[in-house]
Formats: structure tokens, C-alpha cells, sequence
């Protein structure tokens, strides 16, 4: 029990749980070929497409309008079309974590989501781009993801570089390249943000949606960034940011809160191992696989205070309840209800620091919604829940039409094959062993044992179960 309990936690924080299936497979093999195995599944990349690369974006379309070339109904559909995609773009990012394929890849690509925190409703090719990015180099070189997503034309364009130029530096876009995706705070000076904006002028895109290097507006003058002095550009900015090793502790003690715990107290085990950590992601050029597979196969990850002990995000909920169950939505609403209305909207993060995560997750409303949401998706129950202000004007509509909407189909044929034997008690155990990190308790399981019908057909039980047991608090952790 000990064993399969483990290998569910690892399925958990490096993916998005696992299918009965997958746990039967697991149960054959030992903890290491397993923790093996999810890399070998993550290795392919296959990229998200919901527009072609030439898609003109909200500011290109304003031109057209000037021009003559849109009448103002055309520009104004041509602007939804475009919001409509990046929607369409959260909805294949979600059916690709609940599709169980690259889940590795796919769980460190929503970590990179949150840590290089991004948004733009009005380029929906610009967002796929920065999607694909950090899906595509979610699991390489750590260095060359902060590269790359430095230079992508939805990054710029968030933090103001585009802006950026010689004798009118904009500090944003080196601010928080300093403070949220490497060093964190204290471990730089107003100085060090003065010099490095200064290096980053001419850091831009063209209107194809590529990163362009502006010369022409880039200050050539000598700077000092941490007490080096060169004729600095951005890139060298990018390399002194990685000769740090706060750098890497900062981008391990994140990590280290995603995968393993929240809490992380002052002058715990925790920090020894952080500061271990951070020493391996430091001497290896910062491979993360490597640091992940550290992670993974180290004992002190499958502590039982570890597990059950993480509140999973909204898309986590979503995503795993979708992947352990086979369950597909017929409509794409169901799914952005679900983010909005427990406050986690992909592509859409709150601010450039992303989303705060841990304990934040819940609230009286969200809880109550999460608490339901197993029987909206079962058992299509009415929805009663607002979901929150996100400054879209499509909220509202969205709500009203979800009602009807909530329509899913579920394999329940694939997924009843593991749970074909035994007593409606020994269902009832198995069942929870798959769903619950923690046990039930010796109430929760009298009082669970009264709702099953003993004469009911073992399909009738299994699915009463499963409802009941989505519907417990103990299945919003993991």
C-alpha cells in the first residue's frame, strides 16, 4: 500500500495523476523505472496551433481599418476572433495536460507559466508562440528558457521593452527579470535596474511577431551590473544574471514549493535540501531534468507529511479529474468556467508575479464551487456559482450558458475494469486509495458505506462512490 500510495504522489506532482491503468503498470515496476519513465513520455514536443503564423493582431487590424482595408463590423469581429482564439488556445493546453501524453512536460510548462507570468488578449499568435516556448523547453536547460522567453515578443511586449530605448530607459522588463525570474528581491541594487534597463534598449519585435535587436535605439555607453563594467547588451545582462547563484537558489526554492511543500520554514531540513539543490542546479548549467530527477527519486520526497498536504491549483483539479477518469467536456465553456470561477485562467495570470498559489487557492466561494463541481461534471448538476470578475465581458454570458453546457461524456467502461472485485467495503477502500492521499476515516467511511446500494449493479456502485468521494475535502490536495 505504502508503495502504490508513493508512486500516486509522484504521478500527482509530476503530472496530473494517473489513470487506474497507468497505477496497474506502476505497480509492476520499481519507484526509479517509474520516475524514468515519465521523462522518456515527456520527450516528444508537439506544439499548439490554433492560428497560423501570420495572423494579424489588434494593432495591425487598426491599421487596416485606417486604410480602408476593414469596415468597422469587420474590425470589431476580427478583434473577438482574435480573443476567441487565445481562448481556444487555453482549451488545447488543458485537453493536453488531461490527455495524460507528456504530462511531465506539460505539469513544468505550467511552472513556467506562473514564474514567467505572461499576458496579452489582443495577439493570440504572440501567445502561442510564448506557449509552445515554455511548453518546448520546459524540461531543458534553464538558461535558455530564460533566454528565449526573455526574447519573445509577448514577454517584451508585457513588460514595455518595446519601449525600452537610449536616453528614455524603461525599468520594467529589467526589474522584474531580476526580481521574478532570477535573483528575487534584495539581491540587487536600483543601480544594478538602471544599468541592466540600459542594456536592454533595442530589445523589441517587428510586426511579424519576431524578436528584432534595434540598434538604433540601443544606448552603446559603458554600464556596471553588479560591479562589472562592459559595453553591455541584453544578452550579456541574461549571462551575469546566470553567473549568479542566487539565481539558482531562488529558481529551486520555487520549484521546491511547487513539487514538494508550501511551508517551508526558516532553518529547516527543507532549506538543507533547497540549498543542496540549488548547488546541483548551479554546477550543472542549470539542467532541470536533472534537478527534477533529483527531486523525485530522493527519499524525503515521499514523506508522509508531503503528501496530501499540497492544495491543488485549479487547473490541476480540472486537468486530473478530467485524466483520471477519461472524462471529455462537448464544449469549450465548461472549461474556462472552471479557471475563471477558481481564479486560475491560462494564458490570463493575475499580474506579472503570477499566481500566489498554496493556501491562496481557497476562499468560501471557490471551496464551495470545488466542493460541487464533482457533481456538476457526473452528474451535469446546476451551476449556482458566479465566477469571478476577470475584466472579460464574455464572464457573464459564459455563466449564463453554462447551465447547458455542462455536458461531458466519461469512460466509465476503461476506467470500471480495475474495480470489478470484491465487497462494496473493499470497492469503497480501493476507490479511495486511487482518489484520497490520506486514508478515510473510520466515520467518513460508515457514513459513505450508507449511500451504496449493496443490491445496485457494481457499475451503479462504482459511480455513486466516485461521486461521493470528488465531493470529500480531502480530494482538493494532493
Amino acid at each position: 500500500m505504502k508503495e502504490r500510495v508513493n508512486k500516486q504522489h509522484l504521478f500527482w506532482r509530476a503530472g496530473f495523476g494517473a489513470t487506474p491503468a497507468q497505477l496497474r503498470e506502476a505497480d509492476r515496476q520499481p519507484l526509479r523505472k517509474v520516475v524514468s519513465q515519465l521523462f522518456t513520455d515527456s520527450q516528444a514536443f508537439t506544439p499548439l496551433s490554433v492560428v497560423a503564423d501570420d495572423q494579424p493582431d489588434k494593432k495591425e487590424l487598426k491599421n487596416r481599418f485606417k486604410e480602408g482595408q476593414l469596415t468597422r463590423d469587420m474590425l470589431k469581429d476580427r478583434i473577438r476572433e482574435n480573443r476567441e482564439s487565445i481562448r481556444d488556445l487555453n482549451v488545447r493546453w488543458v485537453e493536453q495536460m488531461t490527455s495524460g501524453r507528456a504530462a511531465l512536460r506539460e505539469k513544468m510548462a505550467l511552472f513556467w507559466h506562473g514564474h514567467f507570468a505572461c499576458r496579452n488578449q489582443n495577439n493570440v499568435r504572440m501567445v502561442q508562440q510564448y506557449t509552445n516556448l515554455i511548453r518546448e523547453k520546459a524540461l531543458g536547460n534553464f538558461g535558455d528558457l530564460l533566454m528565449a522567453v526573455s526574447k519573445s515578443p509577448a514577454m517584451l511586449q508585457f513588460l514595455n521593452n518595446q519601449q525600452n530605448r537610449k536616453n528614455a530607459p524603461n525599468e520594467n522588463f529589467a526589474r522584474e527579470v531580476m526580481e521574478l525570474f532570477t535573483l528575487g528581491r534584495a539581491n540587487y541594487t536600483e543601480h544594478d535596474i538602471k544599468e541592466a534597463a540600459r542594456a536592454f534598449t533595442g530589445w523589441g519585435f517587428n510586426p511579424q511577431g519576431e524578436f528584432v535587436f534595434r540598434r538604433n535605439v540601443h544606448d552603446e555607453g559603458e554600464k556596471t551590473v553588479f560591479g562589472k563594467t562592459g559595453n553591455f547588451q541584453g544578452d550579456d545582462i541574461i549571462k551575469l544574471l546566470l553567473e549568479r547563484k542566487e539565481t539558482a537558489t531562488f529558481v529551486t526554492t520555487k520549484l521546491y514549493r511547487f513539487l514538494v511543500t508550501d511551508e517551508i520554514a526558516t532553518d529547516s531540513a527543507d532549506q538543507q535540501r533547497i540549498s543542496q539543490l540549488a548547488d546541483q542546479f548551479y554546477r550543472s548549467g542549470y539542467d532541470t531534468a536533472g534537478l527534477l530527477e533529483t527531486i523525485f527519486t530522493s527519499d524525503w520526497f515521499y514523506d508522509p507529511k508531503h503528501i496530501g498536504a499540497h492544495i491543488k491549483s485549479p487547473v490541476e483539479l480540472l486537468a486530473g479529474m478530467q485524466h483520471s477518469l477519461g472524462i471529455h467536456f462537448e464544449q469549450k465553456q465548461p472549461i474556462l468556467y472552471v479557471q475563471r470561477t477558481l481564479g486560475q485562467v491560462l494564458l490570463y495570470p493575475p499580474n506579472v508575479a503570477g499566481w500566489p498559489g498554496g493556501r491562496n487557492w481557497i476562499d468560501s466561494s471557490s471551496l464551495l464551487f470545488r466542493m460541487k463541481l464533482p457533481d456538476l461534471v457526473l452528474k451535469a448538476g446546476e451551476v449556482t456559482i458566479k465566477p469571478k470578475d476577470d475584466g472579460d465581458v464574455n464572464t457573464a454570458l459564459l455563466a449564463r450558458k453554462v447551465n447547458r453546457l455542462f455536458a461531458s461524456t466519461i469512460d466509465w467502461s476503461t476506467f470500471e475494469k480495475a474495480f470489478q472485485k470484491g465487497s462494496e467495503e473493499h470497492l469503497l477502500d480501493e476507490l479511495a486509495l486511487y482518489f484520497l492521499p490520506q486514508p478515510l476515516s473510520p466515520s467518513q467511511r460508515n457514513l459513505l458505506l450508507t449511500k451504496v446500494k449493496k443490491e445496485a449493479p457494481r457499475s451503479e456502485q462504482i459511480r455513486t462512490l466516485t461521486a461521493l468521494l470528488l465531493s470529500l475535502p480531502e480530494y482538493q490536495l494532493c
